[in-house]
């Protein structure tokens, strides 16, 4: 008998497990936000070349009555569309330009220079970016994307690190932590004085991001029984994408990347306050020698879902040694990432499981961290980027029941990894096109998420099946901490990231063949057992 069979005798899926699993998941939607913000707070404007003061007497030319868009035509070179260039100006004003038809005029032969005053922005759509601030542009342009590459980095130093410290020191004490270090790294991001300041509160708020992941999934699922798993499973993944259409109307109203930061990271402090009430894992208590406490805390949940006789009935001598006697057992033998490798089998999941966790997480990022490459709307593609999902994550879920888990992942890299490619060769100007193919990437890159997390839990068998699960996470961070810098090929060849982004996909799919089906199958226990099973 396991724990799942102890909260069926208090209640089961009760008052008590709504309330815990809607304090835990409402704070998803404000994860998805800090993950996305850059899209909008890193946002790149069209600019050009600051034009100097000055006056015409300077060059002695007569004064004229004329404006900055005319004006800018005898400071910075223009392109064949009459579009100033973002990154060199003349070395000398050129004010025959003035008098020209932009379109015969040659200005192959004038000398230029990198900006040397600074660079004017519009700023129709966005007040104020991180890219504005510190002109993130030109030679400068790389440290965008490695703003979001060091953001990724924090997130898999608290995945290593605060998963750690959570099997010492209890997951409730982690996740309030957390809480807390989000909620002021994310405050004080917003007063960022220079943009190393702002690189090194983003990691930190990564790893804050990655202990309040790790945890409340524990937390929520360790109270819920079995069956009911996968409904709560799939709330939290709906959070996620609510998280990401409700980014596109923060921004949308704030305009201002320190604002925008603020309003994301001030809520947080209430999460934090209410944390408090969540309880400890009962599971952990009594595996660290804490029965008193896991006593204390069965029962109140057992008075929470209205079975007050059925909680003063639990002892800990009979009832709690009885349900959570086989977690005991396998909490004996210390499991640690070796054994993921040591036996044939473990192997060759471990391998395949890499590939697709790595690959799925490249592909989303590569697809949601840079909108602007669509030429349209971000507030409007982020909007839609959220909305695809609940469709995709449905389907998923009724492809994984009925179809079975091999075939529903496989496909749902397959396809997303060639509608990817397919796109690296659709010209810029068919927006349209562009847009549509990379939303129904993106849902089923989506969907893929929520795929691999079920099939990675049924895939390990128990005593190993949280350090498969934290070695699957690390690589998926992996792949999001590359995804940004894949950016830069475009410098190189118009559509390669995208070549990249559909590639590993199409690869991690074709790998997810040779993995075990596992649709109805019960979950192995022993790593003996798997080996048997799989001989």
């Amino acid at each position: 008998m396991g724990f799942s069979d102890l909260m069926d005798s208090v209640g089961g899926l009760g008052r008590f497990q709504f309330i815990n699993s809607a304090l835990l998941i409402i704070p998803s939607i404000i994860m998805a936000s800090h993950t996305l913000m850059q899209n909008f707070s890193a946002a790149v404007p069209d600019h050009h070349c600051r034009i100097p003061n000055f006056t015409m007497s300077n060059w002695n030319i007569t004064p004229l009555a004329l404006d900055g868009q005319t004006l800018l035509k005898a400071f910075v070179p223009h392109d064949g569309k009459n579009k100033p260039s973002r990154c060199l100006q003349f070395t000398e004003p050129q004010w025959h330009l003035l008098f020209l038809n932009q379109s015969v005029a040659n200005t192959s032969g004038l000398q230029t220079e990198p900006c040397r005053y600074g660079w004017t922005y519009n700023k129709k759509e966005f007040n104020e970016t991180i890219v504005t601030e510190w002109d993130l542009v030109c030679d400068l342009r790389h440290l965008k994307q490695m703003s979001q590459t060091v953001y990724m980095g924090g997130i898999l130093a608290g995945a290593i690190i605060l998963g750690g410290l959570s099997d010492k020191f209890g997951r409730r004490r982690i996740l309030i932590f957390s809480y807390l270090k989000l909620a002021v790294s994310g405050t004080c991001t917003a007063f960022s004085p220079s943009f190393s300041v702002f690189c090194i509160l983003r990691f930190v708020t990564g790893m804050a991001i990655s202990g309040i992941i790790l945890n409340a999934v524990s937390l929520n699922l360790e109270w819920i029984p079995i069956k009911s798993r996968t409904i709560m499973g799939a709330m939290n993944s709906f959070s996620s994408s609510t998280g990401q259409i409700a980014l596109a109307g923060f921004a949308y109203v704030t305009r201002d990347w320190r604002t925008l930061q603020l309003v994301i990271s001030v809520p947080i402090f209430f999460f934090f306050f209410y944390s408090w009430w969540i309880p400890e894992s009962a599971r952990w208590l009594i595996i660290n020698k804490k029965p008193d406490e896991a006593l204390k805390q069965i029962r109140r949940v057992a008075r929470i879902n209205g079975h007050v006789k059925e909680g003063e009935a639990i002892t800990l001598e009979v009832r709690i040694s009885e349900h959570i006697q086989q977690e005991v057992q396998s909490g004996k033998k210390i499991y640690t990432a070796i054994d993921l490798f040591h036996t044939p089998y473990m192997r060759k999941t471990t391998v395949c499981l890499m590939v697709l966790w790595c690959a799925t997480s490249f592909g989303f990022y590569g697809l949601v961290m840079d909108l602007q490459r669509f030429g349209v709307s971000v507030f409007l593609v982020q909007v839609i980027f959220g909305a695809i999902d609940f469709p995709a994550k449905a389907l998923c879920a009724f492809s994984m029941m009925f179809i079975g888990r091999r075939v529903t992942q496989a496909v749902l890299l397959l396809v997303p990894g060639l509608l990817i490619l397919a796109n690296a060769f659709v010209p810029y100007e068919l927006q349209t096109l562009r847009t549509t193919l990379a939303v129904l990437g993106k849902g089923m890159l989506g969907a893929s998420f929520t795929c691999i997390y079920m099939y990675t839990l049924e895939l390990y068998p128990t005593v190993i099946r949280q350090t498969g699960m934290g070695f699957g996470s690390t690589m998926a961070r992996v792949g999001s901490m590359t995804a940004p810098m894949v950016t830069m090929l475009e410098d190189y060849l118009y559509g390669l990231p995208l070549m990249v982004y559909g590639t590993l996909p199409v690869i991690a799919g074709v790998i997810a063949v040779f993995l075990p089906e596992t649709l109805n199958m019960p979950l192995p226990e022993t790593i003996d057992y798997v080996e048997e099973m799989n001989e």
